[in-house]
């Protein structure tokens, strides 16, 4: 049986994009083409409760590739033989759109 993980409050599960070194051909890339910090979104928390008790919805959804701050944040998870990182909902700078 597989392991998954259901993140908690406004947290969110992703698994961090490495783009590639070097192109089909064998091209080496320069660093600055290969630094971009993104990932896919594996899974997502409800969301947050104001101080009235109201819920406040993660701003994004399974699936997503989103930018993420260039400080080693989040926190580490390792499900099988993957490696994944939990941040909260405001550690997300955007989403990419292709």
């Amino acid at each position: 049986m597989a392991r998954r993980l259901i993140p908690s409050f406004n947290r969110i599960l992703v698994e961090k994009i490495v783009p590639p070194s070097q192109t089909n051909s064998g091209i080496l890339l320069p660093k600055k083409t290969t630094q971009l910090n993104s990932g896919k979104v594996v899974a997502v928390g409800p969301g947050a409760r104001d101080c009235d008790g109201k819920l406040i919805p993660v701003t994004v959804k399974e699936g997503d590739t989103v930018l993420l701050t260039n400080f080693n944040t989040g926190t580490e998870v390792k499900l099988g033989d993957r490696e994944y990182r939990l941040y909260r909902d405001e550690d997300i700078l955007g989403t990419i759109h292709e």
